[in-house]
């Protein structure tokens, strides 16, 4: 059932039937009508004075009585200033309800048999992730989940920057002080072994620079000079050179981090399709380099060096190849995204989940991709974000700088323990259970909260507020939902199986009651808009809306204590149909809801 369909039709006839005008149908703008008003749907009749030869309210009021006379959804309406609202009949509310009830997996959207691929995380491998790695990966993996739910064929990927000088400090930090440490013999996550010696490379670089400095070089000199830098740029260069030595060290200590982060993504509950690796695509794109100077597409200097203009586009020169032939990391960047459309047919977008910071990076490199031919290019998206700030002085680290992502997410797990178990939320539960459930509540509050803000807005995160059961929060959801299976678990005990999911059509609905399944039919619409526009924080809102309307209804009516058993039934399959558009929604956002709390 297309409500608004309906009445753009009902619109157009009256236009036509009133004063003479042909207007296209679907072409007519309908809002939902404001909270403070009555009605469901709002017109605005200002543009349409002209033709009505009346002022805004005139024309509404006659376009309001043509509809409640000619369309049989309209059961009344009424005008402000020039907006008509109008309103629904109860019937259409009950035939509505009943056919979101009666689809499978209500909200989803047909598949569209196209690819899109999301990237997030590309940590490097020389350090823990960290909170900003938090945001990013709850973004990008929201954002590929709200893809298939728009019908979409999603690609899940990373690309680790697993090369560098960065790996080359923990390398000979640990060669140099490590005595052979290992996770296990250390008691350490594998990643964290390696930022350790990363910690450790940077206290003694900082010492010898100090050293160096007090014996008559400049700051310059010494930065260059210190003897530790030195020998992580030999370190770099054996790599390069697939010295043996080398290269396994290189290979056993990214096996550690691999094994780190692996277990931080399954607590984090995310997953990739596929891993690519800078040390296999960082030679990527000196073809494209070619290939970009045979057609002047880009322009060789004199010292060699191979640039692209870009001073048409409104911004300046950017370098694609340094003077050696050497690779930049834009060159890597447009080989891959190059490769990645040529290893998946169908593929029409790239998202990129990074930083804001790199904001200019990526609409030079879809300015060149463009540049060379390749049209997809315009498709392809940049998912900019802002830091994340936490209030000072809480959870920082031990360097008082980054925020460990595993530490973080073990503090949430924690709070929410102390908080469920103080507010009696466990009553009855086994230590297991118990167990269970704060982890579904910490990390349901911390990826809410992360994600309930437009993500190019920086924010603060208050692990506190996080928290609450109440307001705009995780765990006020994910509590409205436990509360819903507590009301369908009693309704099986009463002999209200919820297979009965369908509203008898002699039932008069409540406004409440009407503007609860309004929202329910959204579902649709609000992944549409999260897809189009790369906004979870647009799903996180649904949600909380749902969740809020719902309370509403639980306060204002009695569901077990009606004399009507088809009223009964009524509320029962309209809270079952809440609990399931709630699950599905927090579930686009990575977010599990207990049964039970």
């Amino acid at each position: 059932m297309n409500i608004v369909s309906q009445l753009q039709i009902g619109i157009a006839e009256g236009l036509k039937s009133l004063y003479d005008h042909d207007v296209a149908a679907p072409s007519l703008s309908l809002q939902p009508t404001r909270k403070e008003f009555e009605g469901t749907y709002t017109f605005v009749t200002f543009p349409y004075g002209k033709i009505s030869k009346k002022n805004p309210a005139e024309t509404g009021e006659e376009l309001g009585s043509y509809l409640k006379d000619h369309c049989e959804i309209v059961s009344g309406y009424n005008v402000v200033k020039g907006f008509l609202n109008v309103e629904l009949a109860s019937a259409v509310w009950v035939n509505l309800f009943n056919e979101i009830s009666g689809t499978e997996e209500f909200g989803k959207h047909p598949r569209k048999s196209e690819k899109v691929m999301v990237e997030y995380a590309s940590p490097n491998t020389n350090k823990p992730l960290h909170l900003g790695h938090l945001r990013n990966i709850f973004l990008g993996y929201s954002v590929a989940r709200i893809y298939d739910a728009y019908g979409y064929d999603v690609v899940k990927v990373q690309i680790i920057n697993d090369r560098g000088i960065h790996i080359c400090k923990s390398m000979v930090a640990w060669k140099k002080f490590g005595a052979g440490e290992t996770p296990e013999s250390a008691g350490l996550k594998g990643d964290k072994l390696v930022g350790k010696y990363y910690v450790e490379f940077d206290k003694v670089y900082k010492a010898e620079i100090k050293e160096l400095v007090a014996s008559g070089k400049s700051q310059e000199e010494a930065e260059k000079m210190a003897p530790i830098l030195l020998e992580a740029q030999e370190e770099l260069r054996k790599w390069e050179a697939k010295e043996p030595e080398t290269y396994a060290l290189w290979q056993k200590m990214n096996g550690w981090v691999y094994t780190g982060f692996d277990a931080t993504y399954e607590q984090m509950g995310v997953s990739f399709d596929k891993l690519y690796y800078e040390s296999d695509t960082y030679l990527l794109g000196k073809e494209q380099v070619a290939e970009g100077l045979k057609n002047g597409h880009f322009i060789k200097k004199d010292d060699g060096s191979v640039w692209v203009d870009l001073t048409d586009e409104g911004l300046d020169q950017k370098i694609v190849q340094r003077s050696d032939g050497t690779a930049v990391y834009m060159t890597q960047d447009i080989g891959t995204a190059i490769q990645r459309f040529e290893e998946y047919p169908g593929l029409i977008k790239q998202v990129y989940t990074v930083g804001n910071e790199q904001d200019y990076h990526f609409k030079v490199l879809f300015l060149i991709l463009k540049k060379l031919g390749y049209k997809w290019a315009e498709e392809c998206y940049h998912l900019s974000y802002g830091m994340v700030d936490l209030p000072s002085g809480k959870m920082k680290s031990r360097e008082g700088t980054v925020v460990d992502a595993d530490d973080l997410m073990d503090e949430m797990i924690a709070t929410a323990a102390h908080h469920t178990k103080e507010l009696g939320k466990i009553d009855g539960f086994t230590q297991e259970q118990a167990e269970k459930l704060y982890d579904t509540i910490g990390l349901g509050a911390l990826k809410y909260f992360l994600l309930k803000v437009d993500p190019k807005k920086r924010m603060l995160f208050d692990p506190q507020e996080s928290i609450e059961f109440h307001g705009n929060t995780g765990p006020f959801i994910q509590y409205t939902h436990a509360r819903i299976s507590a009301i369908l678990r009693r309704a099986e005990e009463l002999g209200i199986t919820s297979s009965a999911t369908q509203i008898s059509r002699d039932i008069k609905l409540s406004t409440t009651e009407s503007d609860l399944i309004f929202l329910l039919s959204e579902l649709p619409n609000r992944i549409k808009a999260a897809a189009e526009d790369y906004l979870p924080s647009v799903i996180a809102q649904y949600v909380y809306d749902l969740a809020k309307e719902y309370n509403k209804f639980y306060a204002e009516f009695s569901i077990f204590g009606e004399q009507e058993a088809s009223v009964t039934a009524a509320r029962v399959a309209l809270s079952a149909q809440v609990a399931k558009n709630i699950k599905y929604g927090m579930s686009l956002l990575g977010i599990h809801v207990p049964d039970r709390m």
